[in-house]
């Protein structure tokens, strides 16, 4: 397995999750496992129409190809111009930051300033592009500039800090390396003000049944996605399972999908999932992308120089 197959996998697998997920948003656990349907809508949602979630994907993807490299403002932009299109589904923290009219430098901070609460899972949904694309940079570039994405849109260091620990794992992976066995080293580069909490929730014996928050907050979200990925030996087993976790299934398995993408690439995505899999952009015209067209994108984010 290569790694370019490996992240053409953590895209497509990111959004395959989504898709899955999407119908059975703030459901019950167990209902995917219980109606047996796969790609099959439901919930306001088309088969295989992905969310928001894989929807501001692509926006930073396309802002990091054609700007060759990461400008906040323009990145900033895009996400302006999706959130105006009315898009079916947009977190209320996202939209708030996106419509209140201050700049890109500002206006998570001030949402932050105001709610004083802002880690929810809303930058995590997002990272699989940026993560391939960053991921010849290293450790520390990688982390720094999930961060930089992170804070467009959450004021809360905590979103930023589980963005820039997915970057590193997907990171790992894409080597062909062992995320899990990455984690204590991703930890230490962690804030020390969030590598406690981080911790908790990232341990092998951690459980998302012993989760304080509802998993729409950032660390059951990445802890799940990891239980996720160690307790299953296949990219489907970890995408079912998150979905089957219930609450917030489309965004925990978006990243259970890039986690697990990463790691047995994209040749495990179920085919029945791809066929049906497209992206609208709202805000950008009649714009959906299919299957083929994530995977080209993939590749292009892999092969860009982005040290």
């Amino acid at each position: 397995m290569t790694r370019l197959d490996r992240a053409v996998g953590a895209v497509i697998g990111s959004a395959a999750g989504d898709a899955l997920g999407a119908p059975y948003e703030f459901g019950a656990a167990g209902e995917l496992t219980a109606r047996g349907a796969e790609m099959a809508g439901g919930g306001g949602w088309d088969p295989g129409e992905a969310t928001d979630d894989t929807q501001m994907a692509v926006l930073v993807a396309e802002s990091l190809l054609e700007c060759r490299g990461l400008e906040p403002p323009d990145v900033f932009g895009r996400f302006q111009r999706w959130a105006a299109g009315q898009p079916k589904d947009i977190g209320l923290q996202t939209e708030d930051v996106l419509t209140n009219g201050k700049s890109w430098e500002l206006a998570a901070a001030l949402h932050f300033q105001i709610n004083a609460r802002a880690a929810g899972n809303g930058s995590l949904m997002r990272a699989a592009t940026s993560a391939v694309y960053f991921a010849p940079a290293g450790r520390e570039r990688t982390m720094d500039a999930a961060r930089r994405i992170a804070a467009l849109t959450h004021g809360d260091r905590a979103a930023w800090e589980g963005t820039a620990i997915l970057h590193e794992l997907v990171r790992v992976a894409l080597e062909g390396a062992d995320p899990l066995a990455a984690l204590p080293a991703t930890l230490a580069a962690v804030h020390p003000d969030h590598r406690e909490r981080y911790a908790r929730v990232l341990a092998p014996d951690w459980h998302p049944e012993l989760a304080t928050e509802f998993n729409g907050a950032v660390w059951p979200c990445l802890g799940s996605a990891v239980w996720a990925l160690r307790t299953t030996s296949g990219y489907a087993e970890a995408v079912r399972a998150a979905v089957d976790l219930g609450g917030d299934t489309d965004t925990v398995a978006a990243v259970t999908g890039a986690l697990a993408g990463a790691r047995y690439g994209q040749g495990a995505v179920p085919e029945h999932w791809t066929a049906a899999l497209h992206v609208p952009l709202p805000g950008f015209g009649d714009r959906v992308l299919d299957a083929d067209d994530l995977r080209t994108l993939a590749q292009r984010l892999a092969l860009a120089d982005s040290r």
